[in-house]
């Protein structure tokens, strides 16, 4: 069944509805795209939405919100867009989500609300995740149709150290609640890593940008350029607020503790990335921004994180850009979505391969990768399967840029100038159940509690810690 041939709203079987085919996203070109940075991504039309939502068997006990870490009413809004309700289907969506078009682009729903859905049991799953993007988009467009009434204000002020997702979600939901929210921000954009860390092509700095402004226009005041441990101490932010969160992420890279990481041609991808998308590198050479553009570019690593820099650096100009990965592509932790692309537009996988030493010439730049082959051993604690040593199977993977996206960890720059708040082994601020820290008042969520995760668990943590913060300041 095609969009041409949906039914009516509200006269459409279950049995129709099984017939419908999941309905493809629209995709530019992989040979045109890989060639700049436009949105790979090109969005429903209203027709193509309308017909996917009448895929929804709407469930009387939908698997698909537990499977959503904020929690939204995924048959609620599915079933306004099948009605042709559109502004039914924002006010619903932005009720529950404070960012749905930067998680309807980034999130993993394949993983998370689509894996449960109860019609991939017979077929493909709804297409959760592109529903959302279309709807936020649409609202975008017509803000007036969704705008509501602002809340009466409580008095209370509330402090957020970091405009990430995690800093964000907590604003909107805060502000939706009256109460007087100020964001600050230690660089000189907001967004946090949904502006630095996540290329233009998956995600536009347009869409962060107006969905930022939306949650200023309903309250919430960001100040940029302000380091909390630096700028402003804890303490007195403390003394000048009724609550903070602390959602500063956790920026500090991991390396790979091998020979030559010294080496000119060597970056993190949390510098690559950063120059890239927030010093705009990503316009050259209209934005002349120092970042190497290597002519063979070797990314270490497996996630998101890994494919968004070798996807970089195939649109930088590398006539060669691949991944360097311990295990196989079965145990990829990146999207299947952004592999699926990568393979599209040319990337190249070394697979069951880890590195021993970078190489550099006379002049200290890169030169290549000595590796070692791995084969699978037994699974980890991760449930994945371990790499182990093939003994002498060393070999040279020729390059003269090598990103090292293996992770990230806490930076201590705010932590470190607060020694009564608690810490755990890994350098990351401990919380209770509730979110709160060992200071009263004082709460933190998202990567710089957890460790690096995914956008959608930062902003669950955001949610959760809004309710509780809600909850704390009825109580004092």
């Amino acid at each position: 069944m095609q969009p041409s041939d949906r039914p009516p709203s509200g006269k459409i079987t279950t049995k129709e509805r099984l017939k419908i085919e999941r309905q493809a996203m629209p995709e530019q070109d992989a040979g045109a795209r890989a060639a700049g940075f436009g949105e790979v991504n090109l969005g429903f039309t209203e027709k193509v939405a309308l017909m996917e939502a009448q895929r929804c068997l709407q469930c009387k006990e939908p698997k698909c919100v537990a499977g959503c870490p904020v929690m939204v009413n995924i048959p609620r809004f599915i079933q306004f867009i099948a009605d042709g309700d559109l502004p039914g289907a924002a006010r619903s969506l932005l009720g529950d989500n404070a960012l749905p078009a930067i998680t309807g682009r980034v999130c993993p729903q394949e993983t998370q609300c689509e894996i449960e859905c109860i019609r991939g049991l017979k077929g493909m799953s709804v297409a959760i995740g592109h529903l959302e993007r279309f709807v936020a988009d649409w609202a975008s467009r017509h803000a007036g149709a969704v705008a509501v009434p602002p809340p009466p204000p409580t008095g209370k002020k509330i402090a957020i150290i970091g405009s990430g997702p995690a800093g964000l979600t907590a604003a909107g939901e805060l502000v939706k609640r009256g109460h007087a929210v100020t964001v600050y921000e230690a660089l000189h954009k907001p967004g946090g890593v949904l502006v630095y860390g996540i290329p233009e092509f998956r995600l536009p700095k347009k869409i962060v940008q107006e969905e930022v402004e939306r949650l200023q226009k309903a309250g919430a005041a960001i100040e940029c350029n302000v380091v909390i441990g630096r700028t402003y101490t804890l303490q007195e932010l403390r003394a000048r607020f009724d609550a903070i969160f602390i959602a500063n992420g956790a920026g500090l890279p991991l390396f790979m503790n091998v020979p030559g990481e010294n080496l000119k041609g060597v970056y993190s991808a949390n510098e690559y990335l950063t120059r890239v998308n927030l010093m705009t590198a990503y316009k050259f050479p209209e934005a002349d921004t120092p970042v190497l553009v290597g002519r063979r570019v070797a990314v270490v690593g497996g996630g998101n994180v890994a494919m968004d820099a070798v996807r970089t650096a195939r649109r930088l100009g590398a006539d060669t850009a691949m991944i360097v990965y311990r295990r196989t592509k079965k145990e990829m932790p990146a999207r299947a979505e952004e592999i699926h692309h990568a393979e599209q537009e040319g990337i190249r996988f070394e697979f069951l391969v880890a590195p021993l030493e970078i190489l550099g010439n006379d002049q200290r730049w890169v030169t290549g990768l000595k590796c070692l082959r791995m084969q699978l051993g037994e699974p980890d604690a991760s449930g994945r399967r371990s790499p182990v040593p093939v003994p002498g199977s060393e070999f040279v993977i020729e390059c003269d840029a090598v990103v090292v996206a293996i992770g990230s960890r806490a930076n201590p720059l705010l932590t470190s100038t607060c020694p009564e708040l608690n810490l755990n082994r890994n350098g990351n601020i401990a919380v209770n159940a509730d979110g709160m820290t060992n200071l009263p008042g004082v709460f933190a969520g998202g990567d710089i509690v957890r460790g690096a995760a995914t956008v959608i668990l930062a902003m669950g943590d955001g949610k959760r810690a809004a309710q509780t913060i809600d909850r704390y300041l009825k109580k004092v």
